[in-house]
């Protein structure tokens, strides 16, 4: 049994200020249950709520981050901990920021020869018949900085790419729009310096958005994924390559798609995933022989500063 009396005082920052605050809110009570189940002394902490200096002040030894989106995946709460010598769970600044924009961690991946889908830029003045021709239809708009699907459209017709820009930008000064890989949807979760069994993602609807992901029942998960286990093992490889260029650390999240012909694409990556119900992690973790319980415990002690 881990002793727990070495986490000391133990913050769940949970809610935040971001368009995630709800998923949040439930990532960080299931987080704080599982801990106080295994005897931590762990509080909830909501910086929407309170001052980030609140922490130090009321003798916090440790942060399980369990922020989403901006203000709290980001790297600017992982910056304030730092200041305050605090060791927080998940990856560092730099790591927070870059997996944050989607973009960025594109041209990394790229520099870096991790398979990624085409893209471009968008504005206002964009040639968005242009960018239809070149990149092919359908493809994906993205506000860069946001996460859980909000302001993403599938976009199947030239001329409805300004309207899915426009709901994109709502999110984010910087959007994109991204080629579309038809095929197989997978996610990789990490924890520490391994790869947990992949899992496939089913749903009726258009993508994977943001009721696929929280509110619908007919979403599907399949672990075992059903491909080859050599296979399995080469995007695994992958995915932690994926990881560690972007600089992650304690754990994570990657998004893949394979084409028709099996070659895998790397979406994202996340530094804070969903921990609710219908989250992927722990569903990964499970398949891997980690209870809930099991997996808060490792994420938290994997928790540290710098």
């Amino acid at each position: 049994m881990m002793q727990t009396h070495k986490f000391g005082k133990v913050a769940v920052l949970l809610g935040g200020k971001s368009a995630e605050r709800e998923v949040s809110l439930k990532s960080g009570h299931a987080v704080l249950a599982a801990l106080k189940n295994r005897g931590v002394d762990a509080h909830p902490f909501d910086p929407a709520e309170q001052d980030m200096e609140e922490l130090k002040k009321q003798g916090f030894d440790r942060a399980m981050i369990s922020l989403h989106g901006r203000y709290g995946e980001d790297g600017t709460v992982q910056g304030a901990l730092e200041l305050m010598g605090i060791p927080y769970t998940g990856s560092g600044v730099m790591a927070s920021a870059l997996a944050m924009d989607k973009w960025r961690t594109k041209l990394i991946w790229q520099a870096a020869g991790i398979p990624t889908p085409r893209y471009a830029l968008l504005d206002a003045q964009t040639d968005f018949a242009a960018v239809a021709r070149d990149l092919g239809l359908p493809l994906m708009v993205k506000p860069a900085g946001e996460g859980s699907s909000i302001g993403m459209s599938k976009v199947t017709a030239a001329e409805d790419l300004p309207r899915a820009y426009e709901l994109a930008a709502k999110s984010d000064a910087l959007v994109f729009a991204e080629q579309f890989i038809e095929g197989m949807e997978l996610t990789a979760a990490i924890l520490g310096d391994r790869a947990l069994p992949l899992i496939r993602l089913e749903t009726p609807r258009t993508f994977y958005d943001y009721e696929a992901k929280y509110l619908a029942d007919n979403t599907r998960y399949l672990c075992p994924c059903g491909l080859p286990a050599e296979q399995e093992r080469q995007i695994q490889a992958l995915a932690l390559q994926a990881y560690r260029v972007v600089g992650c650390r304690g754990w994570a999240r990657a998004d893949v798609m394979l084409d028709k012909g099996g070659a895998p694409y790397f979406i994202e990556i996340n530094t804070s995933p969903g921990m609710t119900d219908h989250s992927l992690v722990p569903m990964a973790a499970r398949a891997a022989g980690l209870s809930f319980e099991d997996l808060v415990m490792a994420i938290l002690e994997l928790a540290r500063v710098g």
